[in-house]
């Protein structure tokens, strides 16, 4: 038989946003059977309401279920009207007490629009959310509410800190990047690796510039350190080398405006063959980290977790993309529950076992899905 306290004592906290006489049915009752139903695979309030009618015996042995089983629309009306922010906060601390801390663990943060919760109706833009990403452990840590794309900048802020960094190293994107944000991850005692575009201006130039001049120079008294990689899969050859320099390069770049707690550069080179077509990409980066070019670079590598590991998976297996729930704060808390659905089956699941196999057979067997829900 599963345990629910654990769910139940991150998550009884969270305000009931409903009056009195309209509690037919406990909010953790409602909590729960919606975490189940996105477990199972199901989507939408409809699909809690059959979930719930198809496993209420099963149900029965683990909550109170006063009134029988929620209505769609009771499903519904609740999730638009709690706090997204309370419950994410709840969120957060559940992650917590899911994750567990590696030494020098990534924790990539970055956003994502889901672009059917738009609505021409009433104005509604499509909900943009920034997500934190635990590397190590394939777990969400948190996300949090943007108006679009260009309020990232407010948002990454507002999750940080609430995510325990310390001894982790951040990864952002180029809207990451920014004197703020790294100064607030060295204040949390973490370390960041933020990846420089043509939006900041003369720090990406004048690091290009600088390796492009050392390369030129084959670094020539440039102390710096090197780390490559080569990687074969299905006929395609990847290589990739990082440069990574650190005195030398924070005097060359000294100013006035210093970037708190930067410690080194580093330029990204990724070159793919497949047959006689060569591409090749160069990144540059600013760092906290300073001694280890593959710590750097794994780091920057793992960012691109958040995108391939969750981003993707709530695209294509949880069908994310497609939801077209639009009322009040229902898509925030949908979104959320999502990537807690997610964190149980990827805490659960065997690791050659697939997100989506794992997502059949706890519909199929009651006990497998006991068992993701105590983690």
């Amino acid at each position: 038989m599963a345990d629910t306290t654990d769910f139940i004592a991150h998550f009884s906290i969270l305000p009931d946003p409903r009056v009195e006489r309209t509690k037919k049915h406990r909010l953790i009752d409602i909590l729960f059977i919606a975490v189940c139903t996105m477990i199972c695979g199901g989507e939408s309030f409809t699909d809690m309401e059959l979930f719930g009618e198809a496993k209420e015996e099963w149900l029965r042995t683990l909550l109170e279920l006063p009134h029988g089983i929620p209505s769609h629309d009771t499903f519904g009306r609740v999730f638009s009207l709690i706090d997204p922010q309370a419950f994410g906060e709840c969120f957060v601390r559940w992650s917590a007490a899911l994750h567990e801390a590696t030494e020098r663990e990534v924790i990539a943060l970055d956003g994502k629009t889901l672009r059917h919760s738009f609505d021409r109706a009433t104005g509604q833009s499509a909900l943009h959310l920034v997500s934190a990403w635990a590397s190590e452990n394939g777990l969400a840590l948190g996300q949090l509410k943007v108006d679009g794309k260009s309020n990232e900048i407010t948002a990454l802020p507002a999750l940080l800190k609430l995510l325990e960094v310390k001894g982790c190293v951040v990864t952002m994107d180029a809207m990451g990047c920014q004197k703020e944000l790294a100064g607030q991850i060295i204040q949390q005692q973490g370390d960041y690796v933020l990846c420089l575009k043509g939006n900041q201006g003369s720090l990406h130039e004048e690091t290009r510039y600088f390796f492009e001049e050392a390369k030129a120079m084959k670094f020539h008294d440039v102390p710096h350190r090197y780390h490559e990689t080569v990687e074969k899969d299905h006929g395609r050859i990847e290589t990739r080398r990082c440069w990574m320099v650190e005195d030398v390069a924070i005097e060359w770049l000294a100013r006035e405006d210093q970037w708190p707690g930067l410690a080194s550069i580093a330029a990204i080179e990724a070159q793919r063959r497949i047959g006689r077509k060569v591409t090749k990409e160069t990144r540059y980066f600013i760092s906290s980290l300073k001694g280890s070019a593959q710590q750097l670079a794994e780091a920057a590598r793992k960012h691109w977790g958040i995108e391939n590991s969750l981003h993707w998976v709530l695209d294509v297996t949880m069908n994310e993309d497609q939801s077209r729930v639009r009322k009040d704060h229902a898509p925030d808390n949908l979104a959320l529950l999502r990537r807690l659905a997610l964190n149980l089956i990827k805490k659960t699941k065997r690791p050659k076992a697939s997100v989506r196999g794992s997502i059949k057979k706890a519909g199929w067997d009651n006990s497998f899905l006991e068992a993701i829900l105590v983690g």
